[in-house]
């Protein structure tokens, strides 16, 4: 009698197991969609180029005339200009030309296609969740909209954050939302045409570079084609030495306009350096003695010797937009922020690596101390850290991960 059961039990669960499995044959085939990558879905208007290695803004065409009017004076003046000179004069000539040219070329494109410090946009998640932290600071349940600015203060000056709309995020100190590209960018100069990018934190230092490379190598064309031409001059008069060498009369007319507002452009850049301010604060007079007796540049370091170092020889701080990264599909949830202290582009997994309070560390070698009061998130497994108070200029922690995840587990 328990037999019979115990046979009946099995053939039932027997014929369960067997109906809800299927044959191969019966299951229907996905196809696997192939992941895509960030770049591809880019918000801003830009160009990617080596699968996202690469990127530019979408307005390249002057800088294409940039690189041709740079290639094509250079092959004239190593073509018919140097063979001369090195005969003449020394074959040192070609040589210093040839290093300069290789330089201004590299200084280019590496600004042009690197990432000058685009910022990342929030996330639908993120910009609800900041919504709702000022709905909540301005003791408000409805909906409204956030404020445009936030005060902070940077060795002893007030700087206004502003909030940007299409990007959904109040902008650190510096940063601008270039109307080109579509993208806020961290300590942004000016965007730049003629290399088809904007010019901000992490490519400024190779633009400067590359102008004053380029008046060097202009002033060096210039100086040595008037030289070829006066040195055949002496030989067969200044009529034939024209005729003889026609591309060293195209040479001269490009060097000649075009020298003064390079050079021009260098002056200006390396009192900008010298001063720590940028294209966009000048012009917009922010620390400007009219505005006030108590306006002053809160960012500069007290002497022209740090101030060019602090542009020229910093680290350079990591990108923020993992353009080579995969797109996940799902999406992060936010949590309400502890103690109400705002963390603004945080996610939950996110917020358990948080910061919080005055820390000292080492990172690349240069000192950091900061109170993070309105930003401080990971993105991209480095610590991005915008401070507010003694060293604006030292506002990222990376390199040096194992260090800041010991440091943090102190915190938690």
């Amino acid at each position: 009698m328990h037999l019979g059961v115990s046979e009946s039990m099995r053939e039932c669960e027997y014929s369960q197991i067997s109906t809800r499995n299927s044959t191969p044959m019966e299951t229907p085939y996905k196809k696997r969609t192939p992941k895509r990558r960030k770049w591809e879905s880019f918000p801003g208007r830009n160009k990617f180029y080596c699968n996202g290695r690469l990127m530019m803004a979408k307005q390249t065409g002057v800088f294409y005339l940039t690189l041709v009017l740079i290639l094509v004076t250079c092959g004239l003046f190593f073509t018919f200009d140097c063979p001369f000179l090195a005969l003449e004069l020394t074959p040192v000539i070609p040589v210093i030309g040839g290093v300069l040219f290789m330089f201004v070329l590299g200084t280019l494109l590496r600004t042009s296609f690197s990432d000058p410090g685009v910022l990342p946009r929030a996330t639908p998640d993120e910009a609800a969740d900041l919504e709702r932290q000022i709905d909540v600071a301005n003791g408000s349940t409805g909906y409204r909209p956030p404020p445009r600015t936030k005060e902070v203060v940077i060795n002893g000056q007030t700087v206004k954050l502003k909030y940007c709309f299409t990007c959904k995020i109040f902008r650190p100190p510096r940063a601008s939302h270039c109307s080109l590209c579509d993208n806020c960018v961290e300590r942004f100069d000016h965007h730049c045409p003629w290399v088809g990018n904007c010019v901000g934190r992490r490519n400024y230092r190779f633009f400067y570079m590359f102008i004053l490379s380029l008046s060097f190598l202009t002033i060096f064309i210039f100086s040595f084609v008037i030289t070829h031409i006066i040195l055949r001059s002496h030989r067969s008069g200044f009529l034939k030495a024209l005729k003889d060498s026609p591309a060293s009369v195209l040479e001269v007319v490009v060097c000649f306009f075009s020298v003064w507002s390079i050079v021009g452009l260098s002056g200006f850049h390396t009192y900008l350096i010298s001063s720590n301010q940028t294209t966009n604060e000048d012009i917009k007079g922010s620390w400007s003695s009219k505005r006030g007796k108590d306006n002053y540049n809160p960012y500069s370091h007290g002497n022209i010797f740090t101030n060019c170092c602090a542009a020229l020889c910093g680290p350079l701080p990591p990108s923020l937009i993992d353009r080579r990264g995969f797109i996940q599909s799902g999406k992060p949830q936010l949590a309400p922020p502890p103690n109400g202290i705002p963390m603004y582009g945080a996610t939950q997994s996110q917020q358990s690596h948080m910061v919080l309070s005055h820390v000292r560390t080492t990172c690349n070698g240069l000192e950091t101390i900061g109170t993070f009061p309105y930003v401080s998130t990971f993105r991209n497994n480095c610590l991005l850290l915008f401070l507010a108070d003694e060293q604006p200029e030292l506002s990222y922690c990376a390199g040096c991960w194992p260090f800041i995840r010991s440091l943090i587990q102190l915190f938690t």
